[in-house]
């Protein structure tokens, strides 16, 4: 089962970016990093104060938004 309790949208913070709860981490840093090939261990080196379970919390947030709806992508 999914749980979406380690990421938390707030107003104010981060311009209201989805973010590891408890820090300034955003969701699009730790997917950027991933996309950029870098591994989980990577990103918990340059992250420290984070876990693997908010990364992959950031990976379930994300193929939850992927799946909101249809995106139409170019050729």
């Amino acid at each position: 089962m999914y749980t979406l309790d380690r990421i938390v949208c707030t107003p104010g913070v981060v311009s209201g970016k989805p973010r590891i709860k408890g820090t300034r981490v955003t969701v699009g840093a730790i997917l950027g990093q991933l996309a950029a090939g870098h591994s989980v261990d990577d990103v918990l080196r340059d992250f420290p104060y984070i876990q693997r379970e908010d990364v992959l919390a950031a990976l379930q947030y994300a193929a939850w938004r992927a799946q909101e709806g249809e995106v139409e992508l170019s050729a």
